[in-house]
């Protein structure tokens, strides 16, 4: 698989809007994380990691912020600013989060729960893996 941008449902409603996401209707994983960003400085990143085995999806639930992503060749660059629209990321893509709007807030869920041994932290051995080099 490969990363993509995911709609998700919006309910239109007077008294305010409803999206959400599901396994396997919109998630092609079922859920076992949840974590969130919030509070990030201007100027600051997230991320700057690679997971061998974890899937992703972000979303901004408020505010904007890009992620970065690269397969060990290629840089991609999406934005992120609804709520209705979420960042799939398979396993084995490097992955940044920057430019952070003030009061932004990145929901990310995950197939995986937390695993240190999971993360590559070094670009560099992140391409070697990647490709086999």
């Amino acid at each position: 698989m490969i990363p993509k941008i995911i709609q998700l449902p919006k309910i239109y409603d007077k008294r305010g809007n409803l999206s959400f996401f599901e396994h396997p209707n919109q998630l092609p994983f079922k859920i076992k994380r949840t974590y969130w960003l919030y509070d990030v400085p201007g100027g600051e990143q997230r991320g700057s990691h690679a997971f061998k085995e974890q899937q992703e999806f972000i979303i901004a639930l408020s505010g904007s912020f890009d992620v970065i992503i690269h397969d060990g060749q290629e840089e991609k660059s999406f934005s992120l600013n609804r709520s209705y629209y979420g960042l799939y990321i398979p396993k084995m893509y490097w992955r940044r989060l920057e430019n952070f709007s003030t009061n932004s807030l990145a929901l990310i869920v995950s197939d995986r729960l937390y695993d240190e041994n999971d993360y590559i932290r070094d670009f560099e051995e992140f391409k070697t893996l990647a490709h086999g080099n």
